[in-house]
């Protein structure tokens, strides 16, 4: 039936969206591409306070000691009104983006890693903390046995067709339009 039917040796995925669930799914990417036995670099961008995933990582780093590589890098929110970090000039955000990105791309072209995930690099490129020609090098430049995974809202349209699956997370109805804060647990 799939004899037609051919295997790549990585893959570009991307969830992006104005909807919930790309970091979610990206956490469930990572645990699939643990259990079968790969080596997963976590990259995340922009979010720099505690939220579920990080604990989880923490957790579960000890099991999987050299075949997981977590790195939080970036400054909080940008440019996202009352919700942006505060304290913090652009300068400081770019600057930690920049830090963030260099890891991902060390971790992406390095060939150590079956899987890096680039959490939120997205949001960082939408904010022109990270160049686009700097995200478009990170899919042409990576290992080619690696495959990557970039989440966060606005991924560029002209680099769409670098990707082998892209999902774009949909809002259909979020309880934060009713001026309901996020819950622990499920949004962070």
């Amino acid at each position: 039936m799939f004899e037609d039917y051919k295997t790549k040796d990585s893959v570009v995925v991307v969830y992006t969206g104005e909807g919930k669930g790309k970091t979610s799914a990206s956490i469930g990417l990572m645990a699939r591409a643990l259990g079968s036995g790969w080596k997963v670099a976590f990259i995340q961008f922009i979010k720099h306070w505690d939220v579920g995933e990080h604990d989880f990582i923490h957790q579960i780093q000890p099991l999987y000691k050299r075949k997981l590589l977590f790195y939080k890098g970036g400054k909080g929110f940008y440019d996202a009104g009352e919700l942006s970090a505060k304290n913090v000039s652009e300068a400081e955000h770019k600057k930690a983006a920049q830090a963030t990105y260099q890891q991902a791309l060390k971790s992406a072209t390095g060939g150590k890693f079956d899987l890096v995930i680039c959490d939120e690099i997205n949001n960082a490129v939408n904010h022109k903390l990270v160049a686009k020609k700097q995200l478009a090098d990170l899919i042409k430049k990576r290992s080619p046995k690696t495959s990557l995974c970039l989440t966060g809202r606005d991924f560029p349209k002209e680099l769409l067709a670098k990707a082998d699956i892209a999902t774009n997370m949909t809002k259909l109805r979020h309880h934060f339009d009713e001026k309901f804060l996020a819950n622990k647990g499920i949004d962070f």
